[in-house]
């Protein structure tokens, strides 16, 4: 995904995890680091949002920067920074959102996630030629061997990562619905017992 978008999807994806965990997150006060939930948000941004960022910097780099700047002349330490910083805004609007999740304020989460992702998305939606175009920098700003997302290497990674993205979300948001304490099954012998 392109850099400039990454940490906007992150932060909203951060939000409606809180949201998500609003039950966990209502009945235990402690420290939110402590949190069975923001464990699973963490694992989530360290083993699948950070690494599907990370693909589009190491493999396509001049995409991932939207043809701004030339991507080789781009040390690899700041490559990591942006990757890093993308990852670490995904426990950082679960933290973000917390304290109203735990209020049960649905407007303000909303507000939480929505504004950076809505922001994101109309930044997006601007720069749609450049998303749309699979090239290197001197190619997209040469006007040659250019080729559509959809027909190149680019766009079966988007496809891939997307789907990665999708089913760590899914997993993600299963993990921490998933995180409520249940009642006791009771067993055929439990049953018995209380009828003897």
């Amino acid at each position: 995904m392109p850099l400039p978008f990454a940490p906007l999807l992150a932060v909203g994806l951060g939000a409606l995890f809180a949201w998500l965990a609003r039950g966990e997150l209502a009945r235990d006060d402690g420290p939110l680091v402590a949190a069975r939930s923001f464990a699973v948000v963490a694992a989530f941004a360290g083993f699948v949002f950070t690494p599907a960022v990370g693909y589009f910097v190491a493999f396509h780099g001049d995409w991932a920067y939207l043809y701004f700047v030339p991507w080789r002349a781009i040390p690899s330490a700041v490559d990591l920074a942006f990757v890093l910083l993308a990852g670490g805004c995904v426990p950082l609007g679960f933290a973000i959102a917390s304290r109203a999740a735990r209020s049960q304020k649905f407007a303000s989460v909303a507000t939480i996630g929505g504004v950076p992702v809505g922001g994101g998305t109309i930044f997006l939606l601007i720069m749609q030629h450049r998303l749309a175009t699979s090239a290197t920098y001197a190619e997209f700003h040469g006007g040659f061997g250019t080729e559509s997302v959809v027909a190149s290497a680019l766009g079966r990674g988007i496809l891939w990562m997307g789907f990665s993205l999708l089913l760590g979300v899914a997993w993600c948001a299963y993990s921490i619905r998933d995180g409520a304490p249940r009642p006791p099954r009771l067993t055929g012998r439990d049953t018995f017992g209380r009828d003897a």
